[in-house]
């Protein structure tokens, strides 16, 4: 299914051009290219896969944040839905994915936090009490919009390997129509909230938020990286 392009003006696309640099790091990280000629060590993406767990549990505990932040219905029934598909689906989608490389869900509940985990998980709830519904959007756009936009590019590219890739079904899972309709839906989130809470006087705070989460995004991957050295 072809998919739609969104507005070239939005919010998101505003942010990922304020820090261009700490974007391209993140998105085009050597652990992402190493998933798309699958040369990535096992050993790596297992410590990542076990790390990406713990960190999804602080996700959903965001998007019961949000709720709370919200103030109109909408923004709950949203930020309920959000919690969720997380608890209710990708958790489950994730420990049946990684039950496949060796590990189980008793295993990964019992792993330390990595301090990358850490430092990345409570700074968006941190953002997200200190701040407004938008900044909390703000802080966790960089995972799923950049998941979204690292898995269409890595599909995309004739250079990739797919046949053989032990990598694929990952690459498969978030360049797939359902998970990149949810990123389009974030991306309009954006944008709405930004209409009602924002002004032009919001953007360099929310810039200097969105770059911090995206570098914490590449410090977690370069987390898993470091896993094979």
């Amino acid at each position: 299914m072809a998919r739609k392009p969104p507005p070239a003006d939005t919010l998101f696309k505003r942010l990922r051009a304020a820090c261009r640099d700490d974007w391209l790091a993140y998105t085009r990280h050597p652990f992402v290219r190493a998933l798309a000629d699958a040369s990535l060590p096992e050993r790596c993406f297992r410590h990542y896969l076990g790390q990406d767990y713990l960190f999804l549990i602080h996700f959903a505990r965001a998007y019961g944040l949000a709720a709370f932040k919200a103030d109109e219905l909408a923004d709950v029934r949203q930020a309920a839905a959000g919690l969720s598909a997380i608890v209710e689906v990708e958790m489950g989608l994730h420990v049946k994915f990684c039950a496949g490389w060796g590990l189980s869900e008793a295993a990964m509940a019992a792993l330390p936090e990595a301090d990358a985990t850490l430092a990345y998980t409570r700074y968006v709830l941190e953002t997200g009490l200190a701040g407004d519904l938008l900044d909390l959007h703000v802080a966790l756009s960089p995972c799923m919009l950049g998941y979204a936009e690292i898995a269409r590019e890595i599909a995309d590219d004739p250079a990739t390997r797919l046949a053989g890739n032990p990598y694929r079904a990952w690459i498969e899972m978030y360049a797939g129509d359902d998970f990149q309709r949810l990123a389009a839906d974030e991306e309009a989130t954006l944008d709405r909230l930004l209409a009602r809470r924002g002004g032009p006087g919001r953007f360099p705070s929310l810039a200097k938020n969105f770059r911090q989460a995206t570098r914490l995004e590449a410090a977690f991957w370069q987390m898993g990286w470091e896993a094979g050295e």
